[in-house]
């Protein structure tokens, strides 16, 4: 029995369409079913609720072998220390699947052992130490950026030619494709070889700066597009300009700045994944934005 976390989430519905494909029992945690698409009603077996409550983790762990584990973002207005929200979220699972015998698939960010404040990334990381203190087997996946956060600016794109982030414009971002992320959590949740606790770095084969990328939408839409980068001071007040809370804001902050003094380098890390931001530039960007 496999248990999926977050079903409709970008990454979950990618890992959720390969594993229903196996022929393997598939449990799913979801809010609300009626938002489910029929064929995973029909196919899956629905626990609703949220997988943060202790009594819908138990009820859905029940016989259970396998579980994909991913925190949702929290709320934007959310005053609560990320971290504090990423334990909470994580606690009540990391020991029952502990307690059952469950192994766990999670999502977590790259960058383990760099010395520093790293906002969200942070609070992923420390999810990553309360998971591991339980005992449970699990293998974390750990990410740096996703070429999807791209997807949010195809506006800017598509009217000013220019995409804006508070990275360094010239130092290179490390990416990967939730494509990628999906394979590789659906290949670990079917295979029941794998024991005891490691991290897997998932990093896509480029090296790009935002100006590499740049060039490479540019080239890829036949239209010329550069970016913007944007200080960190004046990132942090868009974001409450756009309704973040102010600690929120910070946190994002925090993030952005260890990104762009290299936390994705602290850890070692092999180009693992295949899809080039190129080709991801190709088969996702380039029809979102013709659409």
């Amino acid at each position: 029995m496999i248990v999926i976390t977050t079903p409709t989430g970008d990454i979950g519905r990618q890992i959720l369409d390969r594993v229903l494909g196996s022929g393997e029992a598939v449990r799913v945690i979801a809010r609300h079913a009626s938002r489910l698409p029929e064929h995973v009603r029909t196919q899956a077996e629905v626990v609703e609720g949220s997988h943060a409550d202790a009594s819908t983790i138990a009820k859905a762990l029940q016989d259970a072998d396998q579980l994909f584990w991913l925190v949702p973002p929290a709320d934007f207005q959310d005053t609560e220390p990320t971290r504090s929200y990423y334990l909470d979220f994580t606690r009540a699972a990391a020991r029952e699947a502990a307690s059952r015998g469950v192994r766990m698939v999670h999502v977590t960010s790259l960058g383990y052992g760099y010395n520093g404040e790293a906002g969200l990334l942070s609070a992923a990381l420390g999810m990553d130490e309360l998971i591991e203190s339980t005992g449970v087997q699990y293998r974390a996946l750990a990410l740096p950026f996703f070429m999807e956060n791209i997807l949010r600016q195809a506006q800017p794109i598509i009217q000013q030619g220019v995409f804006s982030m508070a990275n360094t414009a010239d130092r290179p971002l490390l990416t990967v494709a939730t494509q990628d992320v999906a394979a590789a959590a659906a290949a670990l949740l079917l295979d029941t070889t794998w024991t005891g606790q490691a991290r897997i770095p998932l990093v896509g084969p480029d090296d790009l700066s935002p100006d590499a990328m740049a060039e490479i939408i540019s080239e890829t839409l036949g239209r010329p597009v550069r970016y913007e980068q944007v200080p960190l001071a004046d990132f942090q007040v868009r974001l409450v300009q756009h309704g973040a809370s102010p600690s929120l804001a910070r946190e994002w902050s925090g993030m952005v700045n260890a990104q762009n003094n290299g936390i994705y380098d602290a850890e070692p890390h092999d180009a693992v994944c295949a899809t080039s931001f190129r080709q991801w530039c190709q088969n996702v960007l380039k029809p979102a934005v013709q659409s």
